[in-house]
């Protein structure tokens, strides 16, 4: 811990410390005998400490932990083995005992924002809101896409005019002890300059990271503002305008899709984010991804133009010269396309579903069950006048499949 201290956060050092003492505490139950960390076993330590934090729930709850949490359990321990066979301690474990496959996988889920028309009336109800200090800090993240942290650390001399470039918010030492500038426009140049003129004037108060007395940006009588607070009137207000819960890292969620979705490049987006990877900000690109858009898009048109007209229920299929290499007319699909091109050949799976085990259907489809066996008989019939026999045999395959669906329809209902 002590090696630890001179480059990681208070913050950090205590849950390293959490971790471990979990790990020490699993040892101690089931090898009271240990005498140091080069005794380790992959099979009788490791493997037993998996399948408990695996299977591990909450102790106040009783649900499961996080995912995030499990992967940290694992990941603490696993660096802590890799450090001190690196500063070569000999009660160091001889191999490798934790692997990368062993860390249990995140989920990858999508940012939570806010729609546009419940960013637009939480935008509205924050104006309104007769908590006017707490509303505009809430409209200020919004505005920046500053962690809630970052915000209630703001310096009251945040602001930066830059000749010929306009005003920028400096914001502070973050989750990630990073600093960075974000530009402001009028609207939110004004939110600032409303939290200015509200604030509680008076003494400087002490940093808890730094220890220095700073002039906060938001401070309200005398005190520095709460995440409480904060959280408490963006839940009020939500529930005023009728969108549901909102989370106040919602609405850094929120500013960066409108930014992608605005064709801000990767690059900015990182910067206006103060990510350091730029696997972080990708998440927000995989939202709406505008080449997916447009492929999906071109393959739709071109699915559409190879289709033709759709066919209606009552509609009798086309026979065209040689219909065996359009699958498009001998499928009567219920919703839907298929895409099949004349140069991949004839689709050797057409009413593959009716023939499955697992289909089921019901009285709401027996029109388009009709409507399909009335194209078979016409293709059946068309298919013996041209001597087809493989055709032949198929659509009646097809006619006396679709007959039975049809009866036992007709039964049940």
């Amino acid at each position: 811990m002590e090696i630890a201290q001179a480059t990681r956060a208070k913050t950090t050092i205590n849950h390293i410390a959490a971790n471990l003492g979990h790990f020490g505490r699993h040892l101690r139950e089931i090898d009271p005998v240990l005498a140091d960390l080069g005794e380790l076993d992959r099979r009788r330590h490791i493997e037993p400490y998996l399948s408990i934090v695996a299977d591990e729930c909450h102790w106040l709850t009783g649900d499961p932990l996080a995912p995030a949490t499990k992967r940290m359990r694992v990941t603490t321990v696993s660096i802590l083995l890799e450090d001190i066979a690196e500063w070569g301690w000999p009660e160091a474990p001889g191999r490798k005992l934790i692997f990368a496959r062993d860390l249990p996988r995140l989920p990858r889920a999508l940012p939570r924002y806010l729609p546009p028309s419940s960013d637009l009336l939480l935008g509205e109800g924050l104006a309104c809101s007769p908590n006017k200090f707490l509303a505009d800090a809430l409209l200020l993240l919004r505005a920046t896409g500053m962690r809630v942290g970052e915000a209630l650390d703001l310096e009251l001399d945040c602001v930066h005019e830059i000749p010929g470039q306009g005003a920028w918010l400096k914001v502070p030492l973050g989750k990630l002890d990073t600093e960075r500038m974000v530009p402001l426009d009028d609207e939110a140049l004004a939110i600032v300059d409303r939290l200015v003129e509200a604030r509680s004037p008076g003494r400087p108060l002490r940093h808890p990271r730094s220890g220095k007395l700073v002039d906060f940006l938001l401070v309200r009588r005398g005190q520095r503002v709460t995440r409480h607070a904060l959280s408490r009137e963006l839940e009020r207000v939500a529930r005023e305008v009728d969108i549901g819960h909102v989370h106040p890292h919602q609405l850094r969620h929120t500013y960066a899709t409108a930014l992608v979705n605005a064709g801000c490049s990767l690059q900015a987006l990182m910067a206006l984010l103060g990510h350091v990877s730029a696997e972080m900000s990708l998440r927000y690109g995989r939202l709406f991804d505008s080449t997916v858009r447009e492929n999906y898009e071109l393959a739709l048109r071109q699915a559409k133009e190879c289709l033709g007209p759709v066919l209606g229920q009552a509609t009798p299929v086309i026979l065209e010269a040689d219909w065996r290499c359009a699958p498009l007319i001998k499928s009567r699909l219920a919703s839907g396309y298929c895409v099949r091109t004349q140069e991949q050949g004839a689709c050797p799976y057409t009413h593959i579903c009716e023939f499955c085990p697992a289909f089921r259907t019901d009285s709401e489809f027996l029109a388009v069950l009709g409507a399909q066996r009335a194209d078979a008989e016409i293709l059946a019939a068309d298919a013996q006048a041209r001597g087809w026999d493989s055709e032949i045999l198929r659509h009646r395959r097809i006619i006396e499949r679709l007959d039975l669906l049809m009866d036992r329809v007709e039964r049940n209902d």
